[in-house]
Parts: structure tokens; C-alpha cells; sequence
């Protein structure tokens, strides 16, 4: 079983995407969008940019815990992970990633 991507709408209309991992785990969460048409372009994104070399950014929060932001060729987030409370476990999340997200199938739960 491999990933999906789970398209929801937020209590305010807006609407977010979470990638799942095969286990059912989130390992990408999405920001929030006005648009669902801009959300799946936020999918698309993060299925093309999930294997670009450099488009991970590894990071640690203030209260050294470890995460990581996912980014398009311009620059913009497109994703950011959970809280790992280790480097391994937060370089794990980006391979999940890396191997999930370019065949996730769409889980869309807006309708």
C-alpha cells in the first residue's frame, strides 16, 4: 500500500491536504488555501518537488525539536512535517516523503 494525499475543508471553508504515509501516519501537512483548485496545485507540487534534489529544508524548532519544510523551485513552503524528537527520525519523515508522495493516490473528503 503505498501513500495518499487526504484533501479536507477546514470549519472556515478553507481548505488543507495532509500526505499520509502507507501506515496512515500524516508526514506532510499543507497551509491553509482560500481555493481547492489551489490546494491541488499545492499536491501537484509537493508530488513534483518530493524528489528534488535540495528541496528539503531540515530544521529545529526552539524547543529543540526537529522538523522539516518542503519547497517549491520558488522558494515557497509547501509543506511542513510533525515534530520528531530526533535528527533520524525527522531525515526518516523526509525519505517517507521522498517515497510516498510522487504516486500517492487523492483521498478527497471536501465533497
Amino acid at each position: 500500500m503505498s501513500g495518499k494525499f487526504q484533501l479536507k475543508k477546514a470549519k472556515d471553508g478553507q481548505f488543507h491536504f495532509n500526505l499520509l504515509a502507507s501506515n496512515g501516519q500524516v508526514i506532510l501537512t499543507s497551509e491553509l488555501y482560500k481555493a481547492k483548485d489551489s490546494a491541488l496545485n499545492g499536491i501537484e507540487s509537493v508530488r513534483k518537488n518530493a524528489t528534488r534534489e535540495g528541496a528539503f529544508e531540515s530544521k529545529t524548532s526552539g524547543n529543540d525539536k526537529f522538523y522539516f519544510v518542503l519547497k517549491a523551485t520558488n522558494g515557497q513552503v509547501v509543506g511542513q512535517s510533525q515534530m520528531y524528537a530526533s535528527a533520524a527520525s525527522r531525515d526518516a519523515g523526509i525519505q517517507s516523503v521522498t517515497s510516498n508522495a510522487p504516486d500517492a493516490k487523492l483521498d478527497d473528503e471536501t465533497a
